[in-house]
């Protein structure tokens, strides 16, 4: 399985972005999907997450009311939609499945099995 994330861009504080993560190969209905994000000089740290048939999601407490993970199983794809960004949310973002945990959100990076190769949000004026 392969994840391929987009979406990433220049954004002035305030607007929106919506990225999108898809995979190819692999059962995707049967993958627990995350965002996570790397700012420069900081480690890298959970953004969200959805469950298998999204009755689940989980976000931080710096995106909670802001930020909206989803997923469309048919498509294979899972996306993340960002409002009233800030400075602060500048990062390259990293989408993230996890195979065989079940029908549940997951927080922590070491529990996620395969990566996508990451796409940059910058959020200035």
């Amino acid at each position: 399985v392969q994840l391929q994330a987009c979406g990433g861009g220049l954004v002035q504080p305030g607007g929106s972005l919506r990225l999108s993560c898809a995979a190819s190969g692999g059962t995707f209905s049967r993958y627990v999907m995350g965002w996570f994000r790397q700012a420069p000089e900081k480690e890298r740290e959970f953004v969200a997450a959805i469950s298998w048939t999204s009755t689940h999601t989980h976000y931080s407490d710096s995106v909670k009311g802001r930020f909206t993970i989803s997923r469309d199983n048919a498509k294979k794809t899972v996306y993340l939609q960002m409002n009233s960004l800030k400075p602060e949310d500048t990062a390259v973002y990293y989408c993230a499945l996890e195979a065989s945990s079940g029908n549940q959100v997951l927080v922590g990076e070491r529990e996620y099995d395969v990566w996508g190769q990451g796409t940059q949000v910058t959020v200035s004026s």
